[in-house]
């Protein structure tokens, strides 16, 4: 198949390119970038007002397939991607069961390449059944198409036990992606421990929690040597020790959500809304700010969704008992450009590196450009659009967003995975 797309502004960092453009696929693959184009057959489409940027890569999303697919599945999942502008995405294995074997990951990949409108990698749990006590089958999972390593959803305990995974992730070129959580400090804390748990009187989650654990993952990075990405990041703390271990020029990244960049604690009111309970918890101004700055300054090398989908029945209940989690794909985007991008906080450029080609290089998936040869990834948005989170607007099996009724500009409007439109004119392709 020939695609031709007409007079869109491409935008791709890694050339220094921003121009307005012709761009033509054949077959999957960028076969010319230029001025007047045409083909003589295939299909033409008139992009004016629209950017077209490297496909977008979400590196942390849970798509609860399998075992729980009341919540989302990868079929929903995937098109909530697509409709959010992603070409990719890496699962998480908390599923049930459990990503920790050759089998749980050759079936996520065939389901997604059955049903998925984007494409799923996926990260093998550290340990079996994310225990934290016996070493899960790494090798067999990297052999099997695992991308990167997590016992996500809880943090590895053990020190000993963390290098171990380490070593062997660092032979199979991997990246240990760390959920930074020590479970004896954090407990049952529902909240971020200060003024708003107290006024709400519920458990406190102190930043240390997590600060702790960022300390010593970044210890036995350099102690091994491995590769080290910090998810979720939160705290100023905690970003502060990212900063000095790059500086130090260990191995070691991290991500941020939206969430934590744009929301904190004081949103949970007495209302007690449990679409703001999340893990690690929504910390303080103090945080949103260093992290605004982190990722201004490049300490930050991702901002990923951590897309947690729940059924309504699960987060219609009193906050302690309600799940953690927020969906994000079909929101990420435009928080991004609204927040970041229009206000010229951060320049389009650099939005790119956050959302397309950092995650790439981390996971070690395919690089994607507006070059000859390059598999066709596009993402393609207007950046004028207007609109109102509602109900309405999500692919994904779930409601759980905490920005309802927020008002956002830019929206994505075609999404194209090997030169084949998944979404387009805002609607998923069947």
């Amino acid at each position: 198949m020939a695609l031709l797309l007409k007079n869109v502004q491409a935008v791709d960092p890694q050339l220094s390119l921003n121009q307005f453009c012709d761009i033509v696929v054949r077959d999957g693959k960028i076969v010319e970038v230029g001025q007047d184009l045409s083909i003589e057959k295939g299909e033409t489409r008139d992009m004016a007002g629209k950017y077209c940027i490297p496909g977008l890569v979400d590196m942390h999303v849970h798509l609860r397939d399998p075992g729980q697919e009341h919540k989302g599945d990868i079929a929903s999942e995937t098109r909530a991607a697509a409709k959010g502008g992603f070409t990719a995405v890496c699962c998480m294995p908390n599923t049930k069961p459990t990503i920790d074997n050759a089998d749980v990951v050759e079936y996520v990949l065939k389901r997604a390449a059955e049903v998925g409108k984007c494409r799923v990698h996926v990260a093998g749990a550290c340990t079996k059944g994310l225990q934290g006590i016996e070493l899960s089958e790494m090798g067999d999972m990297r052999a099997h198409g695992a991308v990167a390593f997590t016992d996500d959803g809880r943090g590895v305990q053990d020190s000993g036990m963390m290098r171990r995974v380490m070593d062997y992730a660092r032979q199979f070129g991997c990246a240990v992606m760390s959920h930074c959580q020590d479970e004896g400090l954090v407990g049952k804390g529902q909240v971020n421990e200060g003024v708003v748990s107290t006024r709400l009187g519920m458990a406190g989650w102190p930043a240390e929690g997590e600060e702790l654990q960022i300390q010593r993952d970044i210890a036995l990075s350099r102690l091994t040597g491995t590769a080290l990405h910090i998810q979720h990041i939160s705290t100023r703390r905690g970003l502060d020790l990212v900063r000095a271990a790059k500086a130090e020029g260990l191995r070691v990244t991290c991500e941020v959500t939206p969430q934590h960049l744009f929301l904190n604690e004081d949103v949970i009111g007495a209302d007690y809304n449990t679409n703001f309970k999340v893990n690690p918890p929504l910390r303080t101004q103090d945080d949103n700010e260093a992290l605004i700055e982190g990722v201004i300054d490049g300490t930050i090398d991702c901002i990923v969704t951590d897309h947690a989908p729940h059924a309504p029945w699960e987060k219609d209940c009193e906050f302690e008992e309600a799940p953690f989690g927020m969906i994000g794909l079909e929101t990420s985007l435009a928080l991004i450009w609204t927040q970041l991008v229009e206000p010229g906080v951060i320049h389009l450029n650099r939005m790119i590196e956050l959302m397309a080609i950092n995650p790439r290089c981390i996971l070690g998936v395919e690089k994607i450009s507006f070059v000859e040869g390059s598999t066709a990834d596009f993402t393609i948005f207007d950046p004028e659009a207007k609109w109102t989170v509602d109900a309405d607007c999500f692919a994904s099996k779930s409601l759980n967003s905490p920005f309802m009724g927020a008002e956002l500009t830019g929206r994505v409007t075609d999404v194209y995975l090997d030169g084949y439109a998944t979404l387009q004119d805002g609607e998923i392709v069947e």
